[in-house]
């Protein structure tokens, strides 16, 4: 199984293997991974399965009668070796798993041994890893088989298998535990989830020497013993030429001739099968075992199809073949790295080898490969291609460079051990230049004051060395103790003081270091977003949907609607429509109305919430100050809570309105009913006309809405400009409202007015005025001259043209006349007459006359 992802599959026997002074069990083991950061997403426990698996010995073999294919084998099952305790199971599973001394099965295995040869024998109620049932008593032919003779598929070690297991008489004594006899079957996994940034963690060193730091405890590195070297040495016979450098700064070949292709040994095959890799011959799992142990991709080749005995890293000619071990023809480019011979391709660098050189069953004399490739090639060829493989997986993440050679004798003294090989004197290297380890100044008391928790320094150095790193030198200064550590080629992650720190705090355990929330300055109460959430309330309400909008924009669109300049750009963005922090929610908006119309939505209500990111305090900057500048460097953005509406296209059908697109009175009702509601107070609408806050907005459309004389926002109509800019393809009318400045002016608490029990009398009144003047002023006017028996004036209706002069409009408003006693203290209020309702009309009429030149509508 290739481990996909970033996971990667642990054995606890191999970590034990290489930590003897660790007495825990698997549990601990796996919470101490999890605390390191190498998070155990799921555990198997390979053992547990085979607890009641024994050897039995073979007393007699007979044919079945009825069965050609069968034979009935007559087994002994002594139970001389240790047992599971009694209580470890209950009574009844006791009774299935325990055999009687003497049985019979049925097995159609051809290699069941003579009598007195060993098998492996599963009795009744045993459910083995390899099978998808529990063993049970069966009829076969008219006779009962009362167990099963396993294979090492059945008990989970291997894939596949020829035939059972067979041991020789005297091996073990009958009843002896399968688990007893071969300890290598007892195991527990672990799948990890690896970040990107510890290739160290693909391999069970790397687990290891984690481990090692937790514990505080000697790793013992696999064993590289001394091989005994004959034969005329590699660099004899073979010529490496490495014509890419840069992209292979490491590169070693060894030569092991007269090999004995044959299965790998035990161990190592049901080791790599529970580790998800198939077994295929003993060199082959030779190199996935270094795999697996080191972390590091060994490859080898079949020397007799290496032609010319030369071996040649370069990069591909465009379009030049290659069948991989897969099977597939590749067509390659310039940018692939490849391993060639004397006469082509034989390689896909770091990703796959060649099929024409893959080890056989004739293979005698094997060509070793140990390299390190450019992390950035490798992927870039891997994702080309479409391989993901065990050796691009740990190429394209940072193999150890420093760490080939140690793989290389690795490799060559387990060819010796278990393939009967003859290694050739020496290795050769093929390298470039030194890759230089990064030196790192360590201080305590940085270590103190990023943690919040004091560690001494002999133990910060000690977990340092424990991870592979050198300590070059430790001084006592005034300030604290200061130590330089030399990185390690095994770590490509550490590069700088704070990445020291993380390593000690990631072993020591982030759980050792104390939350102390820090002492903050008092501050005002804020309602933290419940504005916002009574600001989308409102709109929805009004009939607008919200619109989730990026906050990085295009300084094009900024530019725009004349907003502010950012003061936040990205040094790399994704793309140039998303580089710098919006100063404004109107351009998001408006590239949804685009798209909506430009997918036959012809009705927009659309909303936004959400931070605008302005320089200094916040305030408009004047025209001066829209450009970024020097000043505004390193400065943090101030962050305005703010909303945005975009009104466009025909209004919904409603049974008081008359068909017709979205006006400047739409754009109003929404502003003021979202003030209006958010505050609980009297909101007015104010002429801007032409002023720079409002410079995207039409200059005979736009207005500022104002609460109690405070500007809380605008709307209007979008400048033609504007339109034209976002290729919008019609008008739109846009509101903007200040939440930061609402949050400030608070929400007034609504107070008890007593219903009056006096009637009011209401007039209209129809004034033509010029067009430029404001009918909130023409409101006041004769609000002022009605006094105080004027209970409201409320603007009714708009009308051009007929008898109403050009360039002037007719304005009628609604009054309402009421004593105002009659809601404070009806019993001495009075009921206005029609008379003296007509003489304040009068009134009203000659003092609008007078200060704004207007005239009663005929």
């Amino acid at each position: 199984m290739l481990q996909g992802g970033l996971s990667m599959l642990i054995s606890y026997r191999w970590l034990s293997e290489l930590l003897p002074e660790i007495l825990t069990d698997a549990a601990e083991v796996a919470d101490a991974l999890t605390g390191v950061g190498l998070a155990v997403d799921g555990i198997e426990d390979h053992s547990k399965a085979l607890r009641p698996v024994i050897l039995a010995e073979v007393l007699s073999i007979a044919p079945h009668p009825q069965r050609d294919t069968l034979q009935l084998v007559t087994l002994r099952t002594r139970q001389s070796a240790p047992r599971e305790p009694m209580g470890s199971m209950p009574p009844s599973s006791r009774a299935a798993h325990t055999p009687p001394d003497e049985l019979t099965v049925v097995c159609g295995a051809k290699n069941v041994p003579a009598p007195g040869g060993l098998v492996v024998f599963a009795g009744l109620g045993v459910k083995l890893p390899g099978v998808d049932f529990v063993l049970g008593r069966r009829d076969i032919g008219g006779f009962v088989s009362e167990g099963m003779l396993c294979s090492e598929a059945e008990l989970g070690l291997a894939e596949s298998a020829q035939g059972i297991l067979t041991f020789e008489p005297g091996a073990f004594e009958p009843g002896t535990r399968f688990l007893d006899a071969f300890p290598e079957s007892r195991d527990v996994i672990f799948e990890l989830d690896v970040t990107p940034n510890r290739p160290d963690a693909l391999g069970h060193v790397g687990v290891a020497r984690d481990l090692s730091a937790f514990f505080d405890c000697d790793m013992i590195l696999p064993e590289v013993g001394v091989v005994e070297e004959s034969g005329t040495s590699t660099a004899e016979e073979i010529q490496v030429a490495n014509l890419a450098l840069e992209r292979c700064p490491r590169y070693g070949a060894a030569l092991v001739r007269d090999v004995k292709i044959a299965p790998a040994p035990d161990f190592m095959r049901w080791r790599l099968h529970r580790l998800g890799i198939r077994p295929i011959s003993n060199v082959v799992d030779i190199t996935n075992w270094l795999l697996l142990e080191y972390g590091q991709p060994i490859h080898a080749f079949d020397l007799k199809n290496v032609c010319g005995n030369k071996i040649e890293i370069r990069q591909a000619n465009e379009g030049e073949k290659l069948v991989t071990l897969d099977g597939v023809e590749r067509s390659l480019g310039e940018d692939d790295l490849l391993i060639c011979d004397g006469e082509g391709p034989t390689a896909l660098a770091g990703v796959m080898g060649g099929a024409q050189s893959e080890i056989g069953a004739t293979t005698q004399d094997v060509l070793l490969e140990c390299a390190y490739f450019s992390p950035q090639g490798v992927r870039r060829t891997a994702r080309r291609h479409s391989m993901h493989t065990e050796s691009s997986h740990r190429f394209e993440r940072g193999t150890d460079h420093g760490g080939t050679g140690l793989a290389m004798e690795r490799a060559r003294y387990l060819l010796a051990k278990y393939a009967e090989g003859k290694v050739a004197p020496g290795v050769v290297r093929a390298d470039g230049g030194e890759i230089e380890l990064p030196s790192i100044e360590l201080h305590s008391t940085h270590i103190d004051s990023l943690l919040g928790v004091e560690v001494p320094f002999r133990i910060v150095t000690d977990i340092l060395q424990k991870l592979g790193l050198a300590v070059e030198y430790l001084v006592d200064a005034d300030q604290g103790p200061v130590a330089s550590i030399r990185g390690a080629s095994h770590r490509p992650d550490i590069g700088i003081e704070e990445d020291l720190i993380e390593e000690v705090a990631r072993i020591r355990g982030l759980d050792n270091i104390p939350t102390i929330l820090p002492a903050i300055a008092p501050q005002a109460l804020r309602t933290a977003g419940q504005l916002e959430r009574n600001a989308a309330q409102s709109a929805v309400a009004l009939g607008l949907s919200e619109a989730l909008l990026h906050a990085f924009v295009a300084p094009r669109d900024l530019l725009g609607i004349c907003a502010p300049a950012s003061v936040v750009s990205l040094s790399n963005p994704l793309s140039e429509d998303r580089s710098v922090l919006r100063t404004s929610l109107t351009p998001g908006l408006l590239e949804a109305l685009r798209r909506s119309r430009r997918r036959g939505q012809a009705c927009v209500q659309l909303f936004a919430i959400g931070a605008i990111f302005l320089a200094g305090s916040g305030e408009y900057p004047s025209s001066e100050a829209r450009v970024r500048t020097a000043d505004d460097e390193g400065k943090l953005p101030y962050e305005q809570p703010s909303f945005a509406a975009v009104l466009a296209g025909p209004r919904p059908e409603h049974l008081t309105l008359k068909p017709g697109d979205f006006d400047i009175y739409d754009a109003k009702a929404i502003a003021l009913g979202m003030v209006e509601r958010m505050t609980r107070r009297r909101a007015e609408a104010v002429f801007i006309g032409s002023a720079e806050r409002t410079a995207h907005l039409h200059p005979r459309g736009a207005a500022a809405i104002v609460v109690d004389g405070t500007e809380v926002g605008f709307f209007g109509p979008l400048h033609p400009d504007v339109i034209e800019h976002f290729d919008l393809d019609g008008a739109a009318q846009v509101v903007e409202l200040n939440l930061a400045t609402l949050e400030a002016l608070g929400k007034v608490t609504p107070r008890y007015r007593r219903i009056a029990k006096l009637p009011a009398i209401t007039r209209d009144l129809s004034l033509v005025v010029s067009e430029e003047m404001q009918s909130s002023r023409v409101a006041a006017v004769i609000q002022d001259a009605a006094g105080e028996l004027c209970e409201s004036v409320e603007l009714a209706a708009e009308f051009r043209g007929g008898s109403v002069p050009e360039g002037h409009r007719s304005l009628t408003y609604r009054v309402v006349y009421r004593d105002p006693l009659a809601r404070t203290a009806p019993e001495k209020a009075r009921t206005l007459t029609d008379k003296e309702v007509e003489a304040i009309q009068v009134k009203a009429l000659e003092k609008a006359s007078r200060d704004l030149g207007a005239t009663l509508r005929a």
